[in-house]
């Protein structure tokens, strides 16, 4: 029988047989279906069994003596215990001005964000050291964010709806399949379904469209994982930090150090709806984000924010895979380039180097020295080489 056939056969099959449908049937489909995956027929419409859950909350006035090795800030011995039992769990969140406000997006650790297609860019969020709750509208695989994601330790958490598929460069379910990833530390909604993942077509209090519309929790991500063999460590008694590069981190400068004022303009193409303003705030040493208004999580009703923001400049090409508009993006994630770092209210130039998929991208200065992040969040900005991008 032709493989062309066959992803016909199971599309059938998935739309008679009932939500019990098995991981290996939807894994199939979902790393074979000729075009880019993004609807699972089992997921519920309009499901709300979900939006009353509140993210874990820890008692914030007992020390905070413990690290969070992915960003460095400082946490109490109840939350390091927390965090001590899973590994990094890589989250696809969209960036649609029609998905805005997104849920759950403060609570990372890391973000990666990058063009996915037309000028819209879309993020990597890493959770850890912190519950999320509600996150989403959650979106589908890139290739280049496989390379990031790749970087947080053995068989990082990686969730998504579908992916790129069109073969060629930019086939992310097939790299997912080649990595061993699928049906394993791969979070493919697909191969999940509900009540993992649900839909809400009017969370963010007005009616979207279905791509808009997916969500799920860090803690039923991670308790997937967990059925799967997938703690802090694998079934064979491994801990996914085995290989994992640690960032070097500082704590704040004084306050009669800060600047009064620092404002970084991040333009993504020439789409002015995507275009990034980051304003920094001295009292807490602080970057606000803006979208062309206050970018603010569903979760908590505040505005973004990141302690360190990075500009990483990388070659971007279309992937001439055939896909429809030749919308599929390639970055030259593996290499070296410019790197512009924003943190103290200050803009330092730098270069960054990534010399592997699974290799941390270390982010030097001109003198060659490592960066030394304040602690907390980290928010990288993935740039073409010719885009524009001004501090004032």
């Amino acid at each position: 029988m032709s493989k062309k056939i066959i992803p016909i056969i199971l599309i059938s099959i998935a739309y008679i047989i009932s939500t019990g449908i098995s991981y290996t049937i939807f894994s199939a489909k979902a790393a074979s279906t000729p075009s880019e995956i993004s609807v699972d027929s089992t997921v519920k419409e309009n499901e709300n069994t979900g939006n009353d859950y509140q993210a874990k909350v820890f008692n914030q006035n007992k020390p905070k003596t413990e690290e969070c090795p992915l960003n460095g800030a400082m946490y109490n011995k109840e939350q390091r215990e927390w965090w001590d039992k899973h590994r990094p769990l890589g989250v696809m969140i969209e960036n649609h001005k029609e998905s805005r406000p997104q849920s759950g997006l403060s609570f990372a650790d890391m973000t990666y964000e990058a063009v996915a297609e037309g000028g819209i860019t879309r993020t990597l969020n890493i959770y850890y050291c912190q519950d999320a709750g509600i996150i989403g509208p959650i979106r589908s695989a890139r290739t280049y964010f496989l390379d990031f994601v790749s970087e947080y330790g053995d068989y990082p958490l990686y969730a998504h709806v579908g992916g790129a598929n069109t073969d060629g460069p930019a086939d992310a379910l097939a790299q997912i399949e080649n990595y061993g990833w699928a049906v394993y530390n791969d979070l493919n909604q697909f191969s999940i379904g509900y009540p993992t993942f649900w839909r809400d077509q009017n969370r963010i209090g007005r009616d979207v469209a279905t791509e808009h519309t997916m969500y799920s929790t860090t803690d039923k991500l991670w308790a997937v994982a967990e059925k799967r063999g997938l703690t802090n460590i694998n079934e064979e008694g491994e801990p996914w930090d085995t290989s994992f590069v640690k960032y070097s981190f500082k704590d704040d400068v004084s306050l009669s150090e800060r600047p009064g004022r620092q404002t970084v303009h991040v333009e993504f193409w020439n789409n002015e709806a995507y275009y990034v303003d980051w304003e920094y705030e001295k009292q807490n040493n602080t970057y606000l984000r803006k979208n062309g208004e206050q970018h603010i999580d569903r979760n908590t009703k505040k505005q973004l924010s990141a302690k360190n923001v990075v500009v990483l400049f990388m070659t971007e090409r279309h992937a001439d895979d055939g896909y429809e508009g030749n919308a599929h993006l390639l970055y030259g994630t593996k290499g070296q380039g410019k790197a512009l770092i924003f943190l103290d209210g200050k803009q330092i130039k730098g270069t960054w180097k990534k010399t592997g998929r699974m290799e941390r991208t270390i982010i030097y200065d001109e003198s060659g020295e490592e960066i030394k992040f304040n602690r907390g969040k980290l928010w990288f900005e993935i740039l073409s080489t010719d885009s524009v991008v001004k501090a004032s």
